[in-house]
């Protein structure tokens, strides 16, 4: 008998115990996940009865909640709309929120731990808990004119201050109104967002942070760095000039744009590869530098890197464990290597930086509502890919190449524009994907920028960077000369 009293015992014992950590587990370890969890309906309901913080630009908000008569306290509504989807995304009403309405909603909705006390003593006092404000880095002349320069076209643009790394415009297209996911009807919420969802061109994908593209042309940025830095050949250095090179261990050929030599005489300079964005001289250059030092020096530039802008931002890639004619295909940006447009933005930043790459970010301050501030910025360096003296050489073959290279629908009357077209293929017969990034005034830089338009820009295998995106990141540049 007092064995099984025993044996019963213990199996009280081992239940109680199981409850014990399962209740632990679950209010404690999971209880953040649970909380965020969009299928939890009585966190989603509670979420409205704090005025979430707005989103500023400028001092101006482009989220913002205010008082509805409806069953829930607080309607979100977004007043430009489209203009900041890419940025604020959307706080829904059971399909849960997306960009800076996801990455800092513990912020705006007062629920940070280091809004904790705050929020206790709205309890005790009776007042209504509101939410953090969070002031943004975009610039909003910056924004608008980027937004209206893409203009239907499919893609993104990014613009940065390279000496701090603010993210000063961020657009993406095809784009949405937030304020559709905004309303306070569940279904039609769900409908909504199913629609986006399947809608073409992707409009709920912010393109400049999680999109990938072969990057092209802009990636001689990298190959060039790699030449001089790395390899320490002189702009000089020489490369057969042939008007088709075979790749070696294949039957595929690499041609230039115009399809002849890149310029004239039996060989061609790095200088002269770069500032007429030749293919061949590229590919043999990075064939004799090898991937080694190409991979490396994508690394440095941020390929690879997790970031956070809050937002994840896909990791850009040079892949490793290349034959030659792999290797030969990345050193002018295709092949396997893809980039976000972010990503481009980052190379022309470094180089306007004088070699020092600085992190990204789209934050400036957080506010609570007592206007205390609970975080601001402050500018931290993500590495130095480049010596001063490269990344100067660098800036002057942009120049070069704006003046009277590739890139010539960048220039801006009296200043000094730097920049790196890029037209990458996509497959046989698919429409390729044109690239722009530099930055301006080349002596001063203030803004730098990447464009990257999708679908040949509505011109199939006929359209170029220098074409269709070139002129999208002038008017970006110009703009922001005024700043």
């Amino acid at each position: 008998m007092t064995r099984e009293l025993k044996r019963v015992s213990v199996v009280v014992f081992l239940m109680f115990l199981t409850l014990f950590v399962s209740t632990t587990i679950i209010q404690y370890f999971q209880a953040g996940n649970l909380d965020g969890d969009a299928r939890n309906a009585r966190s989603i309901y509670a979420s409205y009865d704090t005025e979430r913080g707005p989103i500023l630009v400028d001092g101006q908000p482009i989220a913002l909640s205010v008082p509805t008569t409806d069953e829930f306290k607080y309607q979100r509504t977004y007043p430009a709309g489209p203009l900041y989807s890419a940025v604020t995304g959307y706080y829904t009403l059971g399909q849960g929120s997306s960009q800076i309405e996801q990455s800092l909603g513990d912020y705006l909705s007062g629920t940070s731990d280091s809004q904790f006390l705050d929020y206790l003593n709205r309890l005790v006092t009776g007042q209504n808990p509101q939410g953090a404000s969070v002031e943004l880095t975009i610039d909003p002349v910056l924004q608008q004119t980027a937004y209206d320069a893409l203009g239907d076209q499919r893609g993104a643009v990014v613009a940065i201050e390279p000496a701090t790394g603010k993210i000063l415009a961020m657009v993406s297209k095809p784009d949405y109104d937030p304020n559709s996911l905004a309303v306070h009807d569940t279904q039609q919420v769900i409908d909504t967002y199913d629609s986006l969802l399947a809608a073409d061109g992707d409009p709920l994908i912010n393109k400049s942070i999680n999109a990938l593209y072969p990057p092209g042309s802009t990636f001689k940025i990298v190959t060039t760095a790699a030449a001089v830095q790395t390899a320490g050949l002189g702009i000089d250095h020489t490369e057969p000039n042939l008007a088709r090179l075979p790749l070696p261990g294949s039957s595929n050929t690499v041609s230039n744009a115009g399809g002849g030599t890149c310029g004239g005489g039996d060989t061609t300079t790095i200088a002269t590869a770069f500032v007429l964005s030749c293919n061949i001289p590229m590919a043999e250059l990075g064939m004799e530098i090898g991937e080694g030092a190409l991979g490396d020096m994508a690394n440095a530039f941020g390929f690879g890197a997790e970031l956070s802008v809050p937002m994840d931002v896909s990791a850009s890639l040079y892949p490793r464990g290349l034959d030659d004619a792999q290797v030969a295909l990345s050193a002018f940006g295709q092949g396997s290597d893809v980039a976000t447009p972010l990503q481009i933005a980052m190379l022309s930043a470094a180089v306007a930086n004088g070699g020092t790459l600085m992190t990204p970010t789209l934050v400036d301050e957080i506010r609570a509502p007592d206007l205390s501030v609970l975080e601001s910025f402050e500018a931290k360096e993500l590495g130095t890919p480049l010596s001063s003296v490269t990344a100067s050489t660098l800036s002057a073959l942009m120049v070069d190449a704006v003046e009277s290279g590739a890139g010539t629908n960048a220039r801006i009357d009296g200043v000094s524009v730097a920049g790196k077209t890029g037209t990458a293929e996509n497959g046989e017969g698919d429409p390729y994907t044109l690239w722009f990034t530099g930055f301006a005034p080349a002596e001063n830089p203030r803004v730098a920028v990447a464009v990257v338009v999708e679908d040949g820009g509505g011109l199939g295998q006929d359209g170029t960077g220098n074409e269709v995106a070139a002129p999208i990141a002038q008017r970006v540049l110009e703009a922001g000369l005024n700043r």
